[in-house]
């Protein structure tokens, strides 16, 4: 018996769904370790490509999962499979497969509680357990705020770095940028 056409062609939008879901579960960088908050991704749209083992969502993507939330105008997924999903097809093998890196671009916002980070990049890298606002980086947590160039926000530490670019002078040449700091005393 083969298989309907309808079948055929929901199969990979159900895959591509399912790696989009892997998203915010790895990225889990501001919730508990453990934590099982339903995950939500809205995007004008989505796709799946198998050979670069990644899921590209774009226009208007807004990711949630519990308190945080990710919003920007492109967001890429780059994920690994385990040698079962490699071996393996199937719709359900998407579970296996684990999210290495996510890159979001384009006027990205994220957010949890009173905290929020701009930027026009994002990158989030598993391995280091990383996220990395740059280009124009900016951190509020209610009226303070922090800004530079780049801003590394170190998971497992719990400690950020700001470091400040590069910037051109009238003669030509460049000169070390600086970071800012606005504190708000009680």
């Amino acid at each position: 018996m083969s298989t309907p056409p309808l079948i055929t062609r929901v199969k990979p939008l159900l895959q591509a769904a399912l790696i989009g879901a892997l998203l915010v579960c790895s990225v889990s960088f501001a919730t508990a370790k453990g934590e099982k908050a339903p995950i939500n991704i809205y995007a004008d749209n989505m796709t799946s490509a198998e050979k670069s083992s990644s899921v590209t969502f774009t226009g208007n993507v807004d990711a949630t999962q519990g308190d945080i939330r990710i919003r920007s105008n492109k967001m890429i997924v780059y994920y690994t499979a385990n040698e079962k999903t490699k071996k393996s097809k199937s719709a359900a093998s998407t579970e296996k497969q684990q999210v290495e890196k996510m890159v979001c671009t384009g006027k990205v916002q994220v957010t949890r509680g009173k905290w929020l980070g701009t930027a026009n990049r994002m990158d989030y890298i598993e391995k280091e357990r990383q996220v990395i606002l740059s280009d124009n980086a900016r951190v509020y947590e209610g009226d303070n705020s922090v800004a530079g160039s780049k801003i590394i926000y170190y998971l497992d530490e719990g400690r950020s770095q700001v470091i400040a670019g590069r910037t051109k002078e009238e003669s030509g040449g460049k000169k070390a940028g600086r970071v800012g700091m606005t504190i708000f005393q009680k």
